[in-house]
């Protein structure tokens, strides 16, 4: 096997573990009501919500928790930690959000109660309610 076809080979095992991990993901339990399904903002765009991460505090890591925001607004998460953490929900995930980063916007496309985690910490949780 040359070097290229061994890194190949490693980048599809890391993208197959990867979808494991996020499919191990949705069964997770954290929310018994209706889940809006967030998209991807394609371009990133502005955030006309931005939840603030505030790090490893249970149900006061996301601020404001809850947050509100409308079926068709895009929201972001700004950490405000020193440390890299995540919003990953069902349907969507922002990634790593480095120390003093903001995610990419999302738009939730339905009306529900979206419970997240940061899969780094599932200790830090939160809910963003969107209406119409």
């Amino acid at each position: 096997m040359t070097l290229e076809t061994g890194a190949r080979a490693f980048r599809i095992l890391a993208v197959v573990a990867g979808l494991a991990a996020a499919q191990a993901c949705g069964g997770s339990g954290y929310s018994s009501n209706p889940t809006p399904m967030p998209t991807p903002t394609p371009g990133g765009g502005s955030a006309d919500v931005t939840i603030t991460i505030n790090g490893m505090q249970g149900s006061t890591s996301y601020s404001p928790n809850p947050g509100s925001v409308k079926v068709g607004q895009k929201v972001a998460w700004h950490n405000a930690d020193s440390i890299a953490h995540t919003a990953t929900g069902s349907g969507f995930d922002t990634g790593s959000i480095g120390a003093g980063s903001t995610s990419s916007p999302i738009t939730v496309t339905v009306a529900g109660n979206l419970d997240y985690h940061c899969s780094f910490h599932p200790t830090m949780v939160g809910t963003l309610t969107a209406t119409q």
